[in-house]
């Protein structure tokens, strides 16, 4: 499977370039990755990410936008249709799917994303997935010293979350999915977002890396890593729906002491089959699904209300063991209550760590998102014109 990503707005092009970095160059599933913004100093940072493929928008914007998402619509209805013939410089003909990112709580990218997924999906024949970032409630007001976080940033976004709800609105219908990551659930006690902006970063850029990446074909010296059960595009499709539906991932490793199977004299005269006790290995993938599912989740939700799930397990191959994986995939079963459950491996024959990955989808109601939306107004249909 291979993904167009696109960053979109200053946190969107921020996280873009974080998978990009996390991409594992034997199992990529990035085909190119793009930042757009109206702000040529974002763009300036995301440097992981090749010039020609950072492209700032909205020549008349001189000093941001301030939380305006009205003025952002504006802005992205404007700039859509030269947005979109940007993407020509990759290879969006031929993408599986393309993965939008924006933080929901900023004007740039809440104002330009609902247009621009909306153009994809009217261009292409792909599905079109958001991953999208929930503002932290700290970043509503002014620290309690009147200090800014860092830098220029702003003191406080006081409209990040009204922001955030009338993105998702706008958004409802048109994405195939909105994968979240709340910023506010992973936070340190007196951290600000400036603090823990990269760290935060890594920490979904991993998720997301770790899980797109067992969907890619992996070679090692010209030859392919082939899974026992693959997954692929059409799996991620029908795990994530059609409906714009909110998913959430989870994440557990383990490091493993391998054993390269060869004679302990280091002349590889005997078997070339590592050895690894069963007892060992079922360990390890049970206490990676737990941690995965019982964890934090970059979204938190009652997992039985979850509408479908896929465990992906990955790991050296000896470790792969079937019987653990499939007592997994019933594990995710009973929690969520779904029968809906794809499984699959991701073989990794250097790694020395066993990893699971968990994606429930269809998860709302979600308690996080309706306190939000309960501290928001409802989206005003008449003056956006929808």
């Amino acid at each position: 499977m291979q993904l167009e990503v696109i960053g979109v707005g200053g946190a969107g092009c921020r996280i873009a370039a974080a998978i990009l970095e996390v991409d594992p160059a034997d199992h990529s599933f990035v085909a190119d990755v793009f930042a757009f913004d109206t702000d040529s100093a974002c763009l300036d940072e995301v440097t992981s990410i090749p010039d020609p493929y950072r492209h700032r928008y909205g020549e008349t914007i001189e000093s941001g936008l301030n939380g305006n998402l009205q003025r952002g619509r504006s802005v992205g209805n404007e700039y859509v249709e030269e947005l979109s013939r940007r993407l020509d410089r990759g290879r969006p003909a031929v993408a599986d799917a393309f993965l939008v990112a924006v933080g929901l709580g900023g004007a740039t990218g809440g104002g330009t994303i609902p247009q621009l997924v909306e153009n994809l999906q009217t261009l292409y024949d792909a599905p079109v997935y958001v991953l999208a970032t929930l503002p932290a409630e700290r970043e509503l007001a002014p620290p309690s010293d009147g200090g800014s976080d860092a830098g220029n940033e702003p003191t406080a976004r006081p409209m990040a979350e009204e922001n955030a709800t009338r993105t998702l609105e706008e958004l409802d219908g048109t994405a195939d999915a909105v994968l979240c990551f709340d910023n506010e659930r992973w936070l340190k006690t007196a951290e600000t977002m400036a603090d823990a902006r990269d760290r935060l970063n890594r920490e979904l850029a991993t998720r997301v890396a770790t899980f797109f990446s067992a969907t890619a074909d992996a070679t090692e010296e010209g030859e392919v890593t082939a899974a026992e059960t693959i997954i692929d595009a059409n799996d991620v499709g029908r795990i994530f729906g059609n409906e714009t539906g909110i998913a959430t991932i989870g994440y557990g490793k383990q490091r493993i002491e391998t054993d390269s199977g060869g004679s302990r004299f280091g002349l590889g005269l005997f078997s070339a089959e590592p050895s690894v006790e069963t007892s060992e290995a079922v360990s390890a993938i049970e206490t990676t699904i737990g941690k995965a599912l019982r964890d934090r989740l970059t979204l938190e939700c009652e997992p039985e209300n979850a509408a479908r799930a896929m465990l992906v397990v990955g790991g050296p191959p000896a470790w792969l063991n079937r019987r653990a994986i499939a007592d997994g995939r019933r594990t995710i079963e009973e929690a969520t209550g779904s029968v809906e459950i794809l499984g699959g491996d991701a073989p990794r024959p250097e790694s020395d760590v066993v990893f699971a990955v968990v994606v429930l989808a269809g998860v709302d109601p979600v308690e996080r998102l309706e306190a939000i939306r309960s501290r928001t107004t409802p989206l005003d249909r008449d003056r956006t014109g929808r």
